[in-house]
């Protein structure tokens, strides 16, 4: 938007210096003084540019950023809040964003068994020390960095998954200090996306326990024994797959499943991920947030498509994401080992068609993110995307609008993004989103009339000229009204609240110029009826009325003036409503429209200011002609505005 402004300022100053030059040309051609004509051409000139273009825009977009904030959408770049209305897709995270992001253990599958928990969280859960219920529990909090303190809120730290299988320990009435005193950590191998996989080593009487956790396809693989009641078993390749068709299982009821192992070391420094005995899976629950298949929904209406990234199981998240409303019918999910490797530039034609219409993305590593915010961005979209931590940052910074979480999100994730969610909702990227539309909507309403009032000026004075009239306006009568009926209904415009129906719109094309043909058209029409109106208005009063130059020079001035504050109501969207619309909902217009005509009686009726401005008194008959002449290019407008709408034509 800032180069679009940018660039229609640099067309209108040539623009208007043409226009100033012709103006004065055929004013000395047709007799006028030299230096009235000069005086005048630079008020023209003045008065075409709207120079208060950049302050409106600047003030518009400031006040944007108050009310996202006030949704708890902090804004870190004034220029988002406008990028932000065009955005086409979201690539949104799930846990956290689209889920409670608040885990709880609610089953566990054992060889031979499953054993079903709570999932209130209550009462006591029976797990014998040496039974492979009892080791999964142990595991899960030996292999774990949270801390969930003393129960309350403001005492637990850490992943909400591992805290998860803190509490589960609890109920078994185990706790971390306690299993970490018994067997001590010796060390750690961290979470890898790669491997998919974290470890701890533990010391255990005369030897080593590695305690392990991760990605079920994966410690599957890397097992070669499972724990059963009576002792451990060989895991062969057909046993392999029957876990792994448990997971998937679970998975497809939308349950976040994670593998527990083990074995028994005697050295610390031995290969953690080698020759593991399976304990165990455990089943999480991770709710759905109550607002996000509404939000969706509106997201669909609004014609941006919301594209799940995770790092979970494919079939869990096709379940969330079935339970969300993501898609249309049979979702198309692609894991993250189909993306290996890819890059933008050398992805093959069918391969990007897959990914441009995938829905979910399962297993999806970080780097793989940025890959993805570029091909979308290549494709012509406007990316927002979410994430919450320091692997994000690249992709964060690379998306048009990077949005982090404020209350789980890192704080290099928050410094790379354009925006920041304190709520940590994605129904808050929706009610931003919308703020960005309105926010573009009203630059572009004030910037319309801007122009067309600004034309009408020009066009006014150029016009009488080239007719051989007199001159209908003075010089600072010019500049008078640039400075009163321009700017505070401009303002105003730029404070609006939007349309009801903004969110059930399309995205605007993001290569869309901010003044594109059909408001050029507008601008001109509006432009050449308050020309019209304020001539015929001058006309009338020296023939028809008879008044003498001075008076009939203030009819014209009274006329265009009036007319311009009526034009304000021609600033309504198409679609919407004659009498209730976006513009006679903003009390700030109403504000404006009442502050302008105080400034214009104060014009006519204070004797210094009114002989200042050479605007003697046109009576009661000049009055009236200049009332209703200036009502013409409202009618006029709304005439076209009515034609204009969406089936009319």
């Amino acid at each position: 938007m800032e180069k679009r402004l940018d660039k229609l300022g640099h067309r209108l100053v040539w623009l208007t210096l043409v226009l100033a030059a012709l103006t004065i040309g055929a004013g000395i051609l047709r007799g006028h003084d030299v230096i009235d004509m000069i005086q005048t051409g630079v008020a023209l000139a003045v008065a075409a540019v709207p120079e208060g273009l950049p302050v409106v825009a600047t003030l518009s977009l400031a006040r944007g950023m108050w009310r996202m904030n006030r949704r708890n959408a902090v804004i870190r770049r004034l220029s988002s809040v406008e990028t932000l209305g065009a955005t086409t897709v979201i690539l949104t995270d799930k846990t956290g964003t689209l889920t409670q992001n608040r885990m709880t253990v609610v089953r566990y599958l054992l060889e031979g068994r499953d054993v079903d928990c709570d999932g209130d969280g209550a009462g006591k859960l029976d797990a014998a020390p040496d039974d492979p219920l009892g080791w999964a529990v142990r595991i899960g909090a030996l292999c774990n960095n949270a801390e969930l303190g003393d129960g309350q809120a403001d005492g637990r730290a850490g992943d909400p998954m591992e805290l998860a299988l803190l509490a589960i320990a609890g109920r078994a009435g185990l706790t971390r200090a306690g299993l970490r005193k018994a067997r001590p950590e010796i060390r750690e191998y961290a979470f890898d996306p790669q491997t998919k996989m974290m470890a701890t080593v533990h010391a255990d009487g005369a030897g080593f326990l590695v305690a392990v956790k991760g990605a079920p396809e994966a410690l599957i693989d890397h097992a070669t024994a499972v724990l059963a009641p009576d002792g451990v078993r060989t895991l062969d390749d057909a046993a392999r797959q029957a876990w792994k068709q448990r997971s998937s299982a679970a998975a497809r009821e939308g349950l976040r499943v994670l593998a527990l192992a083990m074995k028994h070391l005697d050295r610390a420094d031995g290969a953690p991920y080698a020759d593991l005995t399976l304990v165990g899976l455990v089943c999480l629950l991770d709710p759905l947030r109550d607002d996000v298949a509404p939000a969706i929904r509106a997201s669909r209406a609004a014609g941006v498509r919301v594209i799940m990234l995770t790092g979970d199981h494919a079939d869990t998240a096709a379940t969330i994401a079935r339970h969300a409303g993501l898609g249309d019918g049979e979702l198309t999910v692609i894991e993250g080992r189909e993306l290996a490797g890819i890059r933008p530039g050398g992805i093959s034609p069918a391969m990007r068609a897959r990914v441009l219409a995938a829905d979910v993305f399962a297993r999806v590593a970080p780097e793989t993110k940025l890959t993805l915010v570029s091909i979308y961005q290549e494709a012509g979209h406007v990316v927002a995307m979410t994430g919450d931590g320091v692997n994000d940052a690249p992709a964060l910074k690379k998306a048009d609008i990077g949005i982090a979480m404020g209350q789980r999100g890192t704080q290099v994730a928050q410094e790379a993004a354009h925006m920041v969610l304190r709520d940590d909702k994605f129904a808050t990227i929706l009610s931003a989103m919308r703020q960005g539309r309105v926010i573009f909507g009203n630059i572009r309403k004030f910037v319309v009339y801007l122009m067309s009032c600004n034309v009408s000026e020009v066009l006014v004075v150029g016009v009488a000229v080239g007719a051989g009239l007199p001159m209908p306006l003075l010089p600072l009568q010019i500049l008078f009204l640039n400075l009163v009926t321009d700017v505070f209904p401009a303002f105003a415009l730029g404070l609006g609240r939007g349309d009801a129906n903004v969110m059930r719109k399309p995205p605007r094309d993001p290569a869309e110029a901010l003044m594109d043909r059909p408001r050029w058209v507008l601008t001109g029409v509006l432009g050449a009826a308050i020309t019209l109106a304020t001539l015929g208005a001058f006309v009338t009063a020296l023939v028809w009325l008879e008044l003498d130059a001075g008076p009939a020079v203030t009819v014209a001035f009274l006329t265009l003036a009036l007319s311009q504050m009526w034009n304000v109501f021609n600033m309504r969207d198409a679609d919407s409503g004659l009498l209730d619309n976006d513009v006679t909902r903003n009390r700030y217009v109403w504000g404006a429209l009442a502050l302008c005509l105080g400034l214009i009686g104060l014009a006519l009726w204070q004797p210094a200011l009114a002989d200042l401005l050479g605007l003697p008194d046109p009576g009661a008959p000049g009055l009236l002609l200049s009332a209703v002449a200036s009502l013409v290019p409202l009618a006029l407008g709304q005439a076209w505005l009515i034609l204009a709408r969406p089936g009319t034509r």
